[in-house]
């Protein structure tokens, strides 16, 4: 199988953030059944990060290949010494390559290294590669509830990481 060529970047350019919206709204709608409001969420969320970003704190992982974005990541900083991991998503063509374990190597070691305490993370049943990198990462399922977020109903899923 041949490695499809790919760069990732650290910084946030024009038209990143309506391209992880669309991202996530085409790959969980065709993937997942996800409706259109989950890329309203996502578009809503995105700019809440945005508006409190900080370079010390926070670190975006954008995947691009033939300049067009296939994969995105982010670190996030939260109240009381945490962080929020979001937004993992990787197409179809960039999975089974290494570049998820490669991306969430680089989170914990961003993690690690900004000396967060702990972390979490919300997903959605059904995602089990990626619940399956986050366990092997040390986060711990807490909780998990049926919500109709986006406008359909889903089992949503809470871990978290602590180092204490």
């Amino acid at each position: 199988m041949d490695i499809p060529k790919y760069t990732i970047r650290h910084q946030l350019k024009p038209g990143d953030l309506s391209q992880i919206a669309a991202l996530h709204g085409k790959i969980y709608g065709e993937e997942h059944g996800f409706p259109i409001g989950f890329e309203v969420y996502v578009m809503q969320s995105v700019v809440e990060f945005f508006e409190q970003f900080d370079t010390e704190k926070d670190r975006v992982w954008i995947v691009e290949s033939d300049e067009r974005m296939v994969g995105f990541l982010l670190l996030m900083h939260r109240p009381n010494n945490q962080a929020q991991l979001r937004y993992f998503i990787l197409d179809k063509t960039f999975r089974g390559i290494g570049l998820g374990k490669k991306l969430m190597g680089e989170w914990m070691d961003f993690f690690q290294e900004r000396q967060y305490q702990s972390a979490y993370l919300f997903t959605t049943k059904g995602l089990d590669p990626a619940v399956s990198l986050y366990e092997r990462h040390g986060f711990r399922k807490v909780s998990e509830k049926m919500t109709e977020n986006f406008g359909f109903p889903m089992l949503e899923v809470y871990y978290r990481l602590d180092l204490s």
